[in-house]
């Protein structure tokens, strides 16, 4: 799909000698540049980018659950040092 995007003179002239400094041409330069907008703000470029965002946030997602679950956990066995021996030492009849 072809889109035309307007630019000042000056900023024609900047871009274009970028281009042959680093020898890419201006599509090449606009690839990039929109590129890289797109991963500031957090957007997928492609699917596989999308896939590893999908995967990161279904990581985050499940990890506080982890957490807590192991946090009150380590917190009852901190308020009764003693509770696993009790259990042991209790005989049944």
């Amino acid at each position: 799909m072809r889109k035309l995007i307007g630019f000042d003179d000056d900023t024609l002239d900047k871009l274009t000698q970028l281009g042959r400094d680093r020898m890419a041409t201006i599509q090449e330069l606009a690839d990039e540049a929109f590129a890289d907008l797109l991963k500031k703000h957090g957007v997928p470029i492609d699917l596989k980018d999308a896939l590893r965002k999908s995967v990161k946030n279904a990581g985050q997602s499940s990890s506080p659950r982890q957490t807590a679950v192991r946090t009150s956990t380590s917190a009852l066995t901190r308020k009764h040092p003693h509770a696993k021996r009790a259990k042991r030492s209790v005989r049944r009849r």
